[in-house]
Parts: C-alpha cells; structure tokens; sequence
C-alpha cells in the first residue's frame, strides 16, 4: 500500500444504537474499500462479529475480522487490543481498519490507547509485545471517532436509571451517553425514520451544545456515505479531549442565549464552600432538566481537597479534583505561583484558590432560580464564623494522596456515584 499508516475509525454508542448495522452498510456500499474489521463484544460469543460476518464479504474464518470478546476495549481489554492490532500489522493487506466498540465502552480511553499504545502508566506490557517490540502507533493513526446515538431512544436513555455492568464496573446509561457525544469527530443521529422533525431538532440542539466540534449527520438504518466516517483526517486528539461543550464554558464562561428549543447552559461561581448537607439535599432533587453538570466545588470542612461533580442524567459522580493549592506548604505554593503569576488574579487573601465553578447545561432550565438555590447551599455568614467539621457530610471521602493534582476533570475510575437521598 502506498501510505505509511493505516487510517482507523472507532464506532461507539450506546447498546440498540446501530452500530453494527453501520458497519454492514459500510463494507457494503464500498466493496473497492479494503477494509479490516475488529469487533468487540462484552459476551463469550461475539454476537456483532457473527452479524458482521452474515451481512457482509467478510468470513469469521477471515483474517480481516478480529473478535474481542468477554470484556471492553476501553478497560480490561486494551493490551488484548493492542496486540490484536499489531498482529494484524504484520500481515498489512487492507488500507483501512474499523474498530467497533462494545456498547459500554468509553471512546476517550480508546482513542488514548489507539494513540499512546503501552505508554499509560497503568497498562502493563503484554507477552506478545515484550517478545516483538511492536509499537501500534508505527503502523497505524486514528482517523476518524464516530458515535452512533438511538434518535427514537435518546431522551429515554438520557432520563434512564438503568445500569449495564462494564467487568466490575457499573455504568449509567444516561452518562455512557454522554460521554460517547462528548468525544468524536462524528455523530451519527440513526433510526432518524422513527422520530418526527421537531424532536430531531431537539435532539440536535442538546448533542450541539454538549460537543460543537461533532459533525452531525441524520441516517436511517445505519446508511451513510462511507467518506463521512473512513479515511476523513479529522480527528485530533488534543482538540477532542478539549471540545466538550462543558469544557469549553468553564474555559470561556458565558450564560448561552435561549435557543429554538431551550437548550442553554451557564456557570456557577461561588468563593463560598457549600453546606455539606444543604448541598446533598440539593443534589438529592436536582432538576432533571439540567442534563449535564460538571466541574469542581469547595465543600466545608474539606479545606484541603477539591471535589469534582460529573452528572449526566440520572447519573451523579463525585471525585477528587486535586488539593488547593492554599493548602500546601508555604516553599510549594511559592512555586506554583512563580510557575504560575497568573494565579495571583484569582487568589483571596484568606482562602487562597479555594472555591466552586461549575457548568449546567439543560433544557427549559431557569437559570436564576438555579443559581438561587446553588447559592442557598453555600455557607452564610453565621456559618462561615462556625466549626465547619460539626456539619453532618454525607458526602464520600477520598485520600488525597491519591488524587491528581490540580485537575478540574473527575477521574471516572475514582468517582463515586452517589445516591445521597439513600
């Protein structure tokens, strides 16, 4: 072949979405595409990799089609991965490789495997790399991230309570879904048949805000043109990991305009900790209309550590998002600051870089009642003078030397779901 890499392309979305089908109409709209395909199942028997193999040139007994089966490529699976794909190197008779993913499977961590291979500090070099020395990245580049979402089933999944066990890990569905439209070069809105205008509009408007980099293409029984999705150049890693509409208001804060269909956002700010208990009272009831909220917050008594907020849907997570920098001894502070002059602009003179900033995005979302009750969980002046370690804190605790230092992103392997009203 003429080019030095192999372009691949990720599917990911959620279980039902249409991924597989996709891929058949893929491998058979372009039968001039030399295409390779790897399929990964949670099951014992890949069930995709049999469908792929009934509606498609492909064989199962083809050397093209890769099973990974019993476990996801975005955790426990992503040296079986690796391995997989540099074994398929070593052959190099296709121009092009698909990868589909599980329908649990967090595409962020893919592509981080698919572009660092065994240079994560937590993945353990294989047998099989140890005795050929491969490196994936030599021979492969990450082309193009596609999300494959349900239009017919998007708001169910969204308000879903419903779990999906990833190994040992356990999911929300409505936050799975998130995370798979918050990374990718391209969405595909499928089963776009079973939904009337307006709620595609709607539909759209919310997938507009929580990713504005996205592509977004409408399609009926997963049939796209093949270009949209293989060998397009688009994906850039560092651009994607900083596209998310969250991540971009806590950046460049600003309180979004009412859109055709109520979908805005705006951010929280506050130099006063929560309540603890207030605050998890206001969790307990938030709004099912907020959709997405995320950043880090100060909670009273915990003078030394940031924590980190992730909802999206049913889903609340807390983690640690680092310690404050006012905690730290006088010589590491000074550092932070010299490395850092710009530090001083937000700094409060009795209690440093301590403070909340959070991001809500929704629908029909009353953004002054919200900030009225988000200030209304904060300390008021009485409490401020109190002891804050009397207040009861439900919250759950987390060992500081264990947390990343300062980062406003939770880790989701640390966080903890919380169902605070039980």
């Amino acid at each position: 072949m003429s080019r030095e890499t192999i372009p691949v392309t990720v599917l990911s979305g959620n279980l039902g979405a249409g991924k597989t089908t996709v891929l058949n109409n893929l491998l058979n709209t372009r039968t001039d595409l030399d295409v390779a395909v790897l399929v990964n199942d949670m099951g014992e028997v890949n069930v995709d990799a049999e469908r792929v193999a009934e509606h498609s040139d492909i064989s199962e007994d083809d050397e093209d089609l890769i099973e990974l089966s019993n476990g996801c490529i975005c955790c426990e699976l992503r040296g079986d991965l690796l391995d997989a794909l540099a074994k398929l190197a070593q052959a190099r008779e296709f121009d092009y490789l698909v990868i589909e993913s599980t329908g649990v499977a967090e595409p962020l961590p893919v592509a981080q495997t698919l572009t660092m291979g065994f240079d994560q500090g937590d993945l353990d070099p294989t047998e099989f790399y140890e005795e050929t020395g491969i490196e994936v990245m030599d021979y492969y580049e990450l082309d193009t991230t596609v999300t494959v979402v349900d239009a017919h089933q998007f708001w169910t999944t969204f308000d879903s309570k419903e779990s999906l066990m990833d190994g040992d890990t356990e999911k929300d569905l409505g936050s799975l879904l998130v995370e798979q439209i918050e990374f990718c070069d391209v969405l595909l809105l499928n089963k776009c048949d079973l939904v009337d205008e307006e709620t595609l509009d709607e539909i759209e408007e919310m997938i507009e805000v929580l990713q504005p980099r996205a592509e977004i293409i409408r399609t009926e029984h997963g049939a796209v043109d093949p270009e949209a999705i293989v060998d397009t150049g688009r994906f850039d890693f560092e651009a994607a990991s900083q596209s998310a509409g969250w991540m971009q208001e806590l950046q460049e804060p600003h309180e979004s305009a009412e859109q055709e269909h109520g979908v805005t956002s705006f951010v929280f700010e506050s130099r006063r900790p929560f309540h603890p208990e207030r605050f998890a009272e206001l969790l307990d009831e938030f709004p099912t209309n907020v959709v997405r909220s995320k950043g880090h917050f100060w909670l009273a008594g915990r003078e030394d550590m940031a924590l980190g907020i992730d909802a999206a849907g049913q889903s609340i997570r807390i983690a640690p998002a680092g310690g404050w920098i006012a905690a730290l001894p006088t010589e590491e502070r000074e550092a932070y600051f010299e490395a850092n002059p710009q530090l001083e602009e937000v700094w409060d003179e009795e209690w440093g870089d301590r403070g909340t900033r959070l991001v809500l995005i929704g629908t029909d979302m009353d953004h002054d009642a919200l900030r009225t009750d988000l200030d209304a969980a904060t300390l008021t002046d009485e409490e401020m003078d109190a002891d804050w370690n009397a207040f009861e804190d439900r919250f759950p605790t987390f060992d500081l030397e264990a947390a990343d230092e300062q980062t406003e992103a939770t880790d989701a392997d640390d966080a903890e779901e919380v169902g605070l009203a039980d």
